[in-house]
């Protein structure tokens, strides 16, 4: 650990210069403050940190409304993306977007109007993608490729400039719909699978599910051990990674288990969970759990018109589990051996 005689020896020294001293011991200390506001057992999550951001993201969204509408009279058509025109006024619309979110974003550091002006880009992204699809005359499957890859592929240049760790999610989303549309484009995939809920139990499509889900989370656990205090936006990264990994790696082993029928089928759903509940517990993180039990509940009553014993199971359960949290995962990361990375996860408290 350097402390602030070696940055003043290497200040002396000329490798670094004052100011660069002094705002490396500011950050320290803003890491070292956020780490120990942090309780046991708490995962910070923060959409926006106060209601100026609330105000100005309803003005965000008014003014992006408002010249959406305006751009249909120079013709850029939004909801049926066509011409030349729509693409030029995407690219207008990108670059005003990119110069005020380098405002609210870079300058103010600003939560829920960065997360905001991520969506309008995306959306924005997305007709370019459909507008050039037109263009080039691809047929529908190939034009759903190019307007998700588009999303992706601006998003991705969106993240490495601006940091939106919310981004993370429209990337992974993006890359999913890219590979979805690619593969029904080439007839491996039904054309009509898109919606999660309709996703099969077997065949390439469960397989494109679990290994999109199983890429997300290891790319959300890259984050997560990176940033093991959860001080900076990596650790933010990893959340919503784990809200996008966690639907797609229930998807084919829960719809599998409840293609099976009977309550055998449910009981297995349940123990299934129990072991999702499990690795959220280790991983410390709410985000992974809470949203792969909500898709399990969805589809429970998609598929058999929900079940009152598994929805009042599922609701204790994390009412349980929220208020016992620290304490278990203190007890089940004891009990648990020495394994790869155990020392890059959050640290356990002592609470027994």
């Amino acid at each position: 650990m350097i402390e602030p005689q070696d940055l003043r020896a290497a200040v002396q020294r000329g490798m670094i210069t004052e100011a660069q001293a002094a705002g490396l011991m500011a950050m320290a200390a803003a890491r070292r403050q956020a780490r120990d506001g942090v309780e046991p057992g708490e995962e910070p999550f923060v959409l926006f940190k106060g209601f100026n951001e609330v105000f100005i993201v309803i003005g965000l969204t008014i003014l992006f409304t408002g010249w959406v509408i305006l751009s249909a009279a120079f013709g850029a058509e939004v909801f049926s993306p066509a011409g030349a025109d729509t693409i030029l006024i995407a690219a207008i619309t990108l670059a005003g977007l990119a110069w005020v979110q380098r405002y609210f974003t870079l300058t103010r550091r600003m939560i829920a109007p960065s997360i905001a002006l991520s969506i309008m880009v995306a959306m924005t992204a997305g007709v370019m993608g459909l507008a050039l699809a037109q263009l080039a005359g691809v047929g529908l499957l190939v034009a759903s490729a190019l307007g998700w890859g588009t999303v992706f592929v601006v998003m991705l240049g969106h993240y490495r400039v601006f940091r939106v760790p919310f981004a993370a999610a429209i990337i992974a989303t993006a890359g999913f719909g890219t590979v979805w549309s690619l593969l029904a484009a080439r007839g491996v995939l039904p054309p009509d699978g898109m919606t999660l809920l309709h996703m099969s139990s077997e065949g390439p499509m469960a397989l494109l599910s679990i290994v999109f889900g199983l890429a997300t989370f290891a790319l959300a656990m890259r984050f997560d051990m990176s940033d093991p205090h959860r001080v900076s936006t990596r650790s933010t990264t990893g959340f919503w990674l784990h809200v996008v990994a966690a639907p797609a790696i229930v998807n084919t082993v829960a719809l599998r288990l409840l293609d099976a029928g009977g309550e055998g089928s449910k009981l297995l759903l349940l123990t299934f969970l129990l072991f999702i509940a499990a690795i959220a517990i280790v991983i410390d993180r709410r985000s992974f759990l809470v949203s792969g039990v909500v898709y399990a509940v969805a589809l429970i009553f998609s598929l058999f018109d929900g079940s009152a014993l598994v929805i009042v199971f599922l609701g204790f359960g994390l009412v349980f589990l929220g208020a016992q949290w620290d304490r278990l995962r203190s007890a089940l990361m004891r009990a648990l051996p020495e394994f790869p990375g155990k020392d890059r996860l959050p640290p356990f408290g002592s609470k027994t």
